[in-house]
C-alpha cells in the first residue's frame, strides 16, 4: 500500500485500473472498432486448442495401430492407411481455418491499436495547451505513446496476451481432464514448478518496469529532441557556423547512454529469468518421465497410452506455464494500459456550464487584478494586473524581454488560465465560454512562425483543401507583400511547402514566413488581431513599415502589439509599459513621453533607431 502511494504522490495524475478493468477496456475497442474480430479470437481458440491436442492424440492411436498389426500374423495396412488419411484430412482442415483465423486476427488486433493511435493524437491536440508544458503529463503522454507503439506490448500486446491464455487455459483444461487420472501427484508437482516459474518471472516483470522502464521515460523525451535537433533544418546553420557538431554529438552520446544503461540492465533481469526457467523446465520434464516409467514398469501401459500420457503431460505443464507466464504479460501490459487510459482520462476545465459567446461586432477584454505564476514557479510571472483592451482599440504591450508581455497575451488568448483575478470580456468571466469557441475571436501571429508540410493556400487557411478559398488566400498574400514570391512559384498557392512529404517542396525565407502568417492573420477574419512580436527578427525601420501597411489592412478590428521595441506606439491608441511582470504604465504615446518615466527613458534609448527611420521615410 505504501508502495502505491508513493507511486501515486510521484505522479498523482497516474491511476491504476486493473487487469480484469483493462481486459474489458481493450475488448469494449475491439467491439467499438472491429466487433468481427471477437468471432476470430473465439475460433482461434478453439482451432488452436484442437490442432495441438490431435496430433498427440493422433500419435497413440497410428501406435496402437501399429502395435497391433504387429502381433497379428496377418498384415493389413490399410486401417493404418485410413487412418492417417483421416487425420490429415481433419489436420488440414483445421489448420486451414486456423490459418486464415490467425491472420484475420492479427490484421485486426493491429486495426484496433491504430485507432487507439488515433484517438492517443486527437486527445494530445486537442488538450489544453497550458498542460502542454507540465513535465508529469508529457511524461504521461510518452508513456502513452510507448503503450500504443508496438504489437507485443501496451494495448495490442494486452490483447494478444489475453487471446494467448484464452488458448492454453483451453489445453490445460483438456490436458489436466486426462493426466489427473495417472497420478494426482504429478499434477500438484507440475503445478508446484510452474508457480515457481510464474513468481519469479512475475518479480522479474517487476524489477523490470520500476528499475528500467519508468525512468527511461525522460530519457525517450531527451533522444527524440536531440534527434529532433539534428534532423531539423532549421538548426544546421548553428550547428555548422558555430562547430557544434562534436558539442551536440557528446550529448546525443550521453543521453543514447542512459538508454544503453538501463537497457542492458533490462536484459541482464531477463537473461536471469531465462536460467531460472530453463532449469525448472529440466526439473519437470525429468518429473513427467520418472512418472510414467514407474507407471510403464509397474502396472503395464500400452506404448500408445505412455505416448498419449507423456505428450498430454507436457502439454499440460507447458499449458500450465504459458497461462501463468501470459498472466505475467497481462500484468506487463496492463500497467501499460494503465499509462494509456490516464493519459485519455485527462480532463480539461470542465465546461458543461458554458454560456454562447455574444454575437456582436464590439468585444471589450478587462483584465482585473490579474495575477499569474507558472507551475512550479515560486516568482509570479504576471501580478495584479488591470488593463482594458476596447472594441476597435490598438493596444501596444511594450517592454523588455521577460517582462511578461507574452504570459499577458496567453492568458489573453487563454492559452493559459490565470492564477489569481479574472478576465472579463464584455463583462463576462472568460472561463464561462467554451474554449474552442472562444478561439475563434483571435487572429494571432506570434514571433516563430510555423509553417506546415501542406500547400500554400492551406498554409493560409488553416483549413481542409474543400474548406480552402484559394482566392482569398492570394488574395490576402498578395496583400502581405508575397506576390513577388507567388510570381515564382510553379504551381502558385497550390504549391506545397518544405520538403517534408514532398521532394519538390519550398523553403520560405524568415521574411516569408513572417508575411505568410500576417496573410494567415487576415484569413481568419477574427475581430481581434494579435501580433506578438512577428518582427523580431527585422531592423526598426522595416518593422515600423510592416506594422504601419498591416494596421492599414486590418480595418477597423482590434489589435494588440507586442515589442520590446516601439515602432508600433505611435499609431496606437494606448501603450501597456510592462517591467518585471507588472504593469507601470499606460496612456498614450505624447502622454507616457510627458510623464519622462519607464516608456519614455525606453523610447529615448531607441530614440536614434526612429529619428534615422523619419529622415530615411521623407527622403522617400
Amino acid at each position: 500500500m505504501k508502495k502505491k502511494e508513493k507511486e501515486q504522490d510521484e505522479n498523482p495524475l497516474h491511476k491504476e485500473f486493473g487487469i480484469l478493468g483493462n481486459i474489458r477496456y481493450c475488448f469494449q475497442n475491439i467491439k467499438k472498432y472491429k466487433p468481427i474480430l471477437i468471432l476470430f479470437i473465439v475460433l482461434g481458440v478453439a482451432m488452436n486448442s484442437f490442432v495441438q491436442v490431435l496430433g498427440t492424440f493422433a500419435r497413440k492411436y497410428v501406435i496402437d495401430l501399429v502395435m497391433l498389426q504387429a502381433g497379428s500374423e496377418e498384415k493389413d495396412i490399410m486401417p493404418l492407411i485410413k487412418l492417417i488419411m483421416v487425420l490429415l484430412a481433419v489436420y488440414i482442415v483445421v489448420w486451414g481455418v486456423d490459418s486464415f483465423s490467425d491472420n484475420r486476427r492479427g490484421h485486426y488486433f493491429i486495426y484496433v491499436r491504430m485507432k487507439m493511435i488515433t484517438e492517443r493524437v486527437t486527445k494530445a491536440l486537442s488538450m489544453n495547451y497550458q498542460n502542454l508544458e507540465n513535465p508529469k503529463i508529457l511524461d504521461m503522454h510518452e508513456k502513452a505513446c510507448r503503450a500504443t507503439g508496438g504489437n507485443d506490448e501496451g494495448v495490442e500486446g494486452m490483447m494478444r496476451s489475453f487471446y494467448d491464455v484464452l488458448v492454453q487455459a483451453m489445453l490445460l483444461v483438456i490436458s489436466l481432464s486426462v493426466v489427473i487420472v495417472l497420478d494426482v501427484r504429478l499434477v500438484l508437482l507440475i503445478i508446484v514448478i510452474s508457480v515457481l516459474q510464474y513468481l519469479f518471472f512475475r518479480h522479474t516483470v517487476k524489477r523490470d518496469r520500476k528499475e528500467v522502464w519508468d525512468k527511461l521515460s525522460p530519457t525517450w523525451r531527451r533522444i527524440n529532441y536531440m534527434e529532433h535537433v539534428t534532423q531539423d533544418f532549421s538548426y544546421a546553420k548553428d550547428i555548422r557556423l558555430f562547430h557544434m557538431q562534436d558539442w551536440i554529438l557528446g550529448k546525443q552520446h550521453q543521453v543514447l547512454a542512459e538508454k544503453q544503461e538501463k537497457m542492458l540492465h533490462s536484459r541482464n533481469l531477463w537473461i536471469y529469468n531465462s536460467i531460472f526457467a530453463h532449469g525448472m523446465s529440466i526439473l519437470q520434464n525429468a518429473a513427467i518421465y520418472a512418472v510414467l516409467i514407474l507407471v510403464f514398469m509397474g502396472k503395464g501401459m500400452t506404448i500408445g497410452n505412455f505416448t498419449l500420457y507423456l505428450g498430454l503431460a507436457s502439454t499440460f505443464a507447458a499449458a500450465l506455464t504459458e497461462v501463468l507466464n501470459r498472466a505475467g504479460d497481462l500484468k506487463k501490459n496492463s500497467l501499460w494500459v494503465d499509462d494509456f487510459r490516464s493519459f485519455m482520462g485527462l480532463t480539461d476545465d470542465e465546461e458543461g456550464d458554458c454560456i454562447p459567446l455574444p454575437k456582436t461586432d464590439c468585444y471589450t477584454f478587462t483584465f482585473r487584478n490579474v495575477s499569474f505564476r507558472y507551475g512550479g514557479a515560486k516568482s509570479y510571472a504576471l501580478q495584479n494586473v488591470n488593463l482594458t483592451i476596447r472594441a476597435g482599440e490598438r493596444l501596444a504591450v511594450v517592454g523588455l524581454n521577460g517582462a511578461g508581455k507574452t504570459t499577458l497575451i496567453k492568458l489573453l488568448l487563454r492559452l493559459y488560465d490565470v492564477s489569481e483575478g479574472e478576465i472579463l470580456l464584455n463583462g463576462t468571466n472568460i472561463n464561462r465560454f467554451r474554449r474552442r469557441e472562444y478561439f475563434a475571436l483571435f487572429a494571432p501571429v506570434f514571433q516563430n512562425a510555423e509553417i506546415f508540410a501542406f500547400p500554400v493556400s492551406e498554409n493560409v487557411s488553416m483549413k481542409p483543401p474543400k474548406a480552402t478559398d484559394r482566392a482569398l488566400a492570394e488574395q490576402y498574400l498578395v496583400q502581405a507583400g508575397l506576390a513577388d514570391k507567388l510570381a515564382e512559384l510553379k504551381d502558385g498557392v497550390q504549391t506545397e511547402l518544405l520538403k517534408v512529404l514532398h521532394d519538390d517542396g519550398v523553403d520560405l525565407s524568415g521574411g516569408e514566413k513572417q508575411k505568410l502568417a500576417l496573410a494567415r492573420a487576415l484569413y481568419k477574419e477574427a475581430p481581434i488581431i494579435v501580433l506578438d512580436e512577428p518582427t523580431a527578427a527585422l531592423d526598426a525601420l522595416a518593422e515600423y513599415r510592416l506594422y504601419k501597411n498591416f494596421d492599414k489592412m486590418i480595418g477597423k478590428k482590434s489589435a494588440v502589439y507586442i515589442s520590446h521595441r516601439l515602432s508600433s506606439t505611435r499609431f496606437c491608441d494606448n501603450i501597456a509599459m510592462f517591467v518585471a511582470g507588472k504593469m507601470v504604465e499606460y496612456g498614450p504615446h505624447e502622454a507616457l513621453l510627458a510623464k519622462k518615466g519607464a516608456y519614455a527613458e525606453m523610447f529615448e534609448i531607441q530614440a536614434q533607431y526612429y529619428r534615422d527611420e523619419e529622415v530615411q521615410l521623407n527622403e522617400k
